[in-house]
């Protein structure tokens, strides 16, 4: 039973990830407008997704581990580029795709600097979390804010939590 609802977590993970940001999308699309949304908090998740998926990419895990970052990475960009346009900053956004191309090949320049930049990956998501809940502060309006994305990147982050703690401890039953 166990590998069964492992493998449920797995693909629900994978299910929710696949459409995680399209309610965000729809509703800056519906308002014209990203009034609300924090360009930094996305940057900063962006960042994180991205140093995420290139640690699992350099040290070769399985995809399973990681499926659900290339997809969620494709749906920020989309996202960054409509609150860019909405914000009327669309020539920033060659500016970001630099820096995170240049920083995609850049962590793995030594060892080390993928493993701290790794370890940094906490922090930053909390700083893309907090950035978003400081620019709601400010602006005194969720404008286009999505509970919807939010509730499902809770889910996502719970079953992932939950799956790899059950992932570690069925590989320790087999040793």
């Amino acid at each position: 039973m166990a590998p069964t609802l492992l493998e449920l977590a797995h693909w629900s993970t994978w299910a929710v990830c696949a459409v995680i940001k399209l309610p965000q999308l729809a509703a800056v699309l519906a308002a014209g407008s990203a009034r609300g949304v924090s360009t930094g908090s996305l940057l900063l998740e962006l960042a994180g997704f991205l140093v995420f998926l290139r640690y699992q990419i350099y040290y070769g895990y399985p995809l399973q581990t990681y499926l659900e970052y290339p997809i969620i990475i494709a749906q920020d960009v989309i996202l960054l580029l409509f609150i860019l346009h909405f914000n009327g900053n669309k020539k920033r956004a060659l500016f970001y795709g630099v820096i995170f191309w240049g920083g995609w090949y850049m962590i793995t320049l030594r060892k080390w600097i993928i493993d701290l930049a790794l370890n940094l990956c906490t922090f930053i998501s909390a700083a893309s979390k907090l950035a978003q809940l400081r620019c709601l502060w400010q602006t005194k309006d969720s404008g286009q804010v999505s509970a919807l994305t939010w509730s499902m990147s809770a889910y996502t982050c719970a079953s992932k939590q939950w799956a790899a703690c059950k992932d570690i401890y069925n590989h320790n039953d087999y040793e």
